[in-house]
């Protein structure tokens, strides 16, 4: 890849006018790279679109608004982003600002030389997580840690929705997801057992300012451990990875 190529940086929005302000201050002072804004949107009569069309003007971004038409919720935006970005890969964040958006300039450079999923991670060293629910992130750090232990899965924090993936990845899974946020560690599951190469970088998250979190633990908690017993049969921790860039690639953060 061409370290010139803009990629695509996808975030769902849903009634966060008070946080979309600060989220384009975010994008413009810590993004260093190329990038395409594509804004997914549920509801027509979302404020949060106007905030948008009043602000965006102020800042030199290619930007895509893209009405979720697969269904509501988080999931369904995610999923209409991932069928319509064009760029040679994507980032998924949040439009809350619990997201670390510094944390993408170095997941674009490992990008170009040639992992095809770089995950932001809070629990490898120099990665932190602030605020939250307690439970949230207990379960959370377990089940990254867990992976990291007991399979090959090269990173500490699977359930983090905060991640890079290659154009190349998404063309190639097809999405089962239903419930919620475990799309993200379904696409990693499943891009691990394809042999792609995948990193991580260590990232800050910080609980949201503004607005509820729309993050419902015990509904989507089943569909989480489907990945994680998903990962431990597929890829055990004896499992060697066999996959060619493993062998040119110096795998970063595995502390």
């Amino acid at each position: 890849m061409k370290k010139s190529s803009p990629i695509a940086l996808i975030i769902p929005i849903h009634y966060e006018q008070n946080n979309v302000i600060q989220l384009l201050k975010n994008i413009s002072s810590k993004i260093k790279i190329p990038i395409v804004l594509y804004f997914i949107y549920d509801d027509d009569k979302d404020p949060s679109l106007k905030v948008i069309s009043e602000n965006i003007k102020n800042y030199n971004f290619k930007t895509k608004i893209i009405k979720n038409k697969l269904g509501t919720g988080a999931l369904n935006a995610i999923k209409t982003g991932l069928i319509n970005f064009h760029e040679e890969a994507c980032i998924i964040t949040m439009a809350d600002g619990s997201d670390d958006l510094s944390s993408i300039n170095e997941m674009y450079g490992l990008f170009c030389k040639g992992f095809h999923i770089i995950c932001a991670s809070r629990y490898m060293r120099n990665g932190r997580q602030n605020g939250g629910s307690i439970i949230k992130k207990t379960l959370s750090y377990m089940a990254g840690k867990s992976l990291y232990y007991l399979t090959s899965l090269p990173t500490h924090d699977a359930t983090n929705n905060f991640k890079l993936y290659s154009k190349k990845i998404i063309d190639q899974i097809s999405i089962e997801s239903q419930g919620g946020f475990e799309i993200g560690i379904e696409i990693l599951s499943k891009a691990h057992v394809l042999n792609f190469a995948i990193t991580e970088v260590p990232t800050i998250w910080n609980d949201r300012n503004e607005g509820a979190s729309k993050f419902k633990l015990w509904k989507w908690l089943p569909h989480y451990l489907k990945w994680y017993f998903y990962l431990i049969l597929k890829k055990p921790f004896f499992v060697k990875i066999k996959s060619p860039i493993y062998n040119s690639i110096k795998t970063v953060g595995n502390n």
